[in-house]
């Protein structure tokens, strides 16, 4: 099972793939996943984007 958002594949990238998620705005967290918005890619967290998938938020 692959595990690409754990510890070893983000440690390369800026801050270990850690920052601020800019649906939620908190800070600190794994910043991991894309999402397409406006015609342009965003990084956000894992949370918000289970939100999204379930139509609880979106990306505004």
């Amino acid at each position: 099972m692959s595990k690409a958002h754990r510890g070893k594949g983000i440690r390369e990238l800026v801050s270990a793939g850690r920052g601020e998620c800019p649906v939620c705005k908190r800070s600190g967290v794994k910043i991991l996943y894309e999402m397409e918005s406006g015609g342009q890619k965003i990084q956000i967290c894992k949370t918000c984007k289970a939100a999204i998938k379930h139509g609880k938020k979106s990306l505004a």
